[in-house]
This record gives structure tokens, C-alpha cells and sequence, in this order.
């Protein structure tokens, strides 16, 4: 069993929706009739939290829904999610959040909805966040879109602060990234793709550090894929900025040349990065200047990504495969993995009252077995997904989550959901 108190081997009894004991192997007693779940070789753990995914609904149905979208995430480990707000009408208002939360109900994770900064996403005035934030709302974000107003942004984390909660930005300057598609480089030049300069994200990710050393707000970064960038970050803790960053499991295991054949399941904003872009958010990762990996889950339907590269939509799917990524690509001990992607982000979002916490008695059961030796190759029309733009396709991956339990309740049972 593995938690933030560390490492040790243990039996766990779950009764109802908490932990009810935990014991040394063998010692545990066996209710008549409990149900087993078999986690020899593997890692008994707080259950993933996602900072970051899109799943669609409402508006966005033919790509996901929240029931396929929770199903992936059960899957992959996840036991809570953060939805992202732009969808079809945008989470701008109490009564969109509580249609999400209606949603929501009898899915295969917890899903917390994100609610915009600005009224529609459209960057001209606040959204009204009170009124979200009584629905319970704690993370404001117009991802898909920068708040390119740096008065408004003032605004918004001015009144984030009162509300407690957090400011999370979708850093590019859209009037430096134009209409590029990949990172601008060499690469975009041989390829004659028109590029997203790093220097975009690198200005808006200065504004936004300054702007809540201003207000004293907190403020989480999605996706940083600059080197630039993650020392911008460095430099604002250094001084105590409320900062939080997160990057995503294909911004740290991809580059720039897996563009060069075209294929639009590479297509991502953030685009992906060079080489030294890369080592940078490793070497930010092992430093703990990043302090989560977070999906970006975006799955679009297959005319969305059948078109040419720079007509392409955005996106990747991520759910499924995050861990397996993290544990094939990274480098990293399974401890500091996990620590990226349960209780560091279950922190970020305010869920450590039933997510992330130590696997103890009392404790909410939200709880991840994985087995980090499972080889498995990722087949796209094997995913829970609706959709399938995944950039791993076909790619061996070492790590996988075995079960997985919601509240108590085994929702995923040697790989597959059983609710």
C-alpha cells in the first residue's frame, strides 16, 4: 500500500463507503461473504484525481459523455475528475453546474465541475462566480481560451479570493499563437505548418504570476509545456506566490517530430514542445516545481480530426492511458508518480476530505489498485471512450490500474466496469 505516509505491505477492509480497518497480511479478518479483490504485485492506493478533462456534456455528446468519459476514468485509476467548463451552453452559470452535477449522478467517478471566468467563455466580462461557487464550484477557468483582458483577469482573481477558490488559466497569447497548429520551431518550418511560439505561453504565464502576486490569489496553471514557462513558475514560489502548476502525460512523454507525419491525433494545444521543452517539465516534475499531471482529456469525433492538420480540432484523449504513460515515460519512483496524480491534485481542487487522503480507518474509500509491471498495448477501439484520438495508439505501455473502488463500491474489477 502506498499513501503520502509512505509505503507498507497491508490488507484494507472496506465497509460501507469508508475504510474500515487496515491490518498487516493475513491478520485482516474475512466477513463471511466480502467480496476480494486480488492486488498481489500491485499498489494499493488513494484513487487518481484529474485536474483537467473534457467530458462534453452537455452539447458535446457525440464525442463523450459523462457516463463513457467516467468509465475511461474508472479505468484509468481516476476516482474524481475535474470537468472543464467550455461546453455547449459553457458552465457560466449555477444552473449549467447543477445540470452537470444532475449528470453526474451514477457515474463511475466523482466529477466536480469547473465553472468559466468569463460569461460564455467569450472574454468580455465575469461570469458569476458566487453564485457557482454555492453550487460548489472551486475551480474557475475559461480552458480552451486565455483571458486575454489582463484587467479582467485582475478582476477575477481579486473576487476568486473571497470565494476560496482558484484562478486556472489556459496560458497563450492568442494574439501571438494566431493560427498555428504545432510548436514553432524548425520542425514547422519543414513542415510548413504555420507554428504557436513557446513565447506565447511564456507572457501570459508572466502576467498571470504578477497578477496574483497582486491580488494574492490562488492561481494554477493548466498544461505548461515551456521551458520558459516552468522557470517562470520556479522563480514565483521562490518568492511565494500561490502558485500550482500542472502538465499533461503527453507534453512530458512527446515532442514537435512526432508532427512530422501529419497525423492529426498529434494536434494539441498547447502544441507539443522541443526536446529541451520537454527535459525541462521532467526536470520540473522531479523538483516539485510541477505539482500534478493532469489528463487534458479532449476527445473529439473522428470528422473533427479527419481533416488536414491545420484544420484539425485540438486534442487528445488521456484518462485511459495516464498512468500507464507516467509509469512507461517518466522516469520517475511510483511514489512520486501518485503523489502527482492523487493527492497533490486532489489538494489543488479542495477534495482531500474524501479524495487522496491517507488509506486509514474512517477514511473515505475512494481507492486505486495498480499493477506497475501490467504490459499492455493501447488499441483505440478497446477504450471506454466515445472517441478515439489517442496519440499512443499501438504503443506498449507498463502500468495499469487492476481495480477500482468508488465509496466504497468496486466500479472497475480487473479492468472491467462492473456498474
Amino acid at each position: 500500500m502506498l499513501d503520502q505516509t509512505g509505503a507498507r505491505r497491508a490488507d484494507v477492509l472496506v465497509k460501507g463507503d469508508v475504510v474500515s480497518e487496515v491490518a498487516l497480511p493475513g491478520e485482516l479478518g474475512r466477513p463471511a461473504g466480502a467480496l476480494v479483490l486480488d492486488a498481489e504485485g500491485c499498489v494499493v492506493a488513494p484513487g487518481l484525481v484529474d485536474l483537467h478533462c473534457h467530458l462534453r456534456e452537455p452539447g458535446g455528446e457525440e464525442a463523450e459523455t459523462i457516463e463513457t468519459g467516467s468509465r475511461a476514468a474508472a479505468l484509468g485509476g481516476y476516482t474524481a475528475v475535474v470537468a472543464m467548463p467550455n461546453t455547449e451552453p459553457a458552465a457560466s452559470s449555477a444552473a449549467v453546474v447543477r445540470h452537470v452535477l444532475q449528470l453526474s449522478r451514477g457515474a463511475l467517478c466523482e466529477v466536480h465541475p469547473a465553472g468559466t471566468i468569463t460569461d460564455g467563455r467569450l472574454g468580455r466580462s465575469l461570469a458569476n462566480l458566487a453564485e457557482m461557487a454555492a453550487e460548489g464550484v472551486r475551480i474557475f477557468t475559461d480552458d480552451g481560451n486565455a483571458v486575454a483582458d489582463p484587467a479582467l483577469m485582475r478582476r477575477a482573481m481579486e473576487y476568486s479570493r473571497s470565494l476560496g477558490a482558484v484562478i486556472a488559466d489556459h496560458c497563450e497569447d492568442p494574439a501571438l499563437t494566431g493560427d498555428g497548429c504545432m510548436n514553432e520551431g524548425a520542425v514547422s518550418s519543414l513542415l510548413g505548418l504555420p507554428g504557436r511560439p513557446g513565447v506565447a505561453e511564456e507572457v501570459m504565464v508572466l502576467r498571470d504570476l504578477a497578477l496574483a502576486r497582486a491580488t494574492g490569489a490562488r492561481l494554477h496553471l493548466l498544461h505548461v509545456s515551456t521551458a520558459g514557462a516552468v522557470a517562470a513558475v520556479r522563480a514565483a514560489k521562490a518568492v511565494g506566490v500561490a502558485v500550482t502548476a500542472e502538465a499533461t502525460p503527453h507534453h512530458l512523454a512527446l515532442e514537435e517530430d512526432c508532427v512530422a507525419g501529419y497525423d492529426t491525433s498529434y494536434k494539441v494545444n498547447p502544441p507539443l514542445r522541443s526536446h529541451d521543452d520537454r527535459s525541462a517539465l521532467l526536470e520540473a516534475l522531479a523538483q516539485g516545481v510541477v505539482d500534478a499531471i493532469a489528463t487534458d482529456h479532449a476527445p473529439h469525433p473522428p470528422e473533427a480530426k479527419q481533416v488536414s492538420f491545420c484544420e484539425a480540432a485540438p486534442g487528445m484523449l488521456g484518462l485511459e492511458t495516464a498512468f500507464g504513460v507516467a509509469s512507461t515515460c517518466l522516469g520517475l519512483p511510483i511514489d512520486r508518480v501518485l503523489a502527482l496524480m492523487s493527492w497533490q491534485p486532489a489538494a489543488i481542487a479542495g477534495l482531500t476530505g474524501t479524495q487522496g487522503g491517507p488509506v486509514v480507518p474512517g477514511a473515505a474509500a475512494n481507492l486505486c489498485v495498480l499493477d506497475p509491471a501490467r504490459r499492455w498495448t493501447v488499441v483505440p477501439s478497446a477504450l471506454a471512450s466515445r472517441s478515439r484520438n489517442t496519440p499512443f495508439a499501438g504503443r506498449q505501455l507498463v502500468g495499469r490500474a487492476r481495480h477500482t473502488v468508488l465509496a466504497g463500491e468496486p466500479v472497475v474489477v480487473a479492468e472491467e466496469a462492473q456498474r
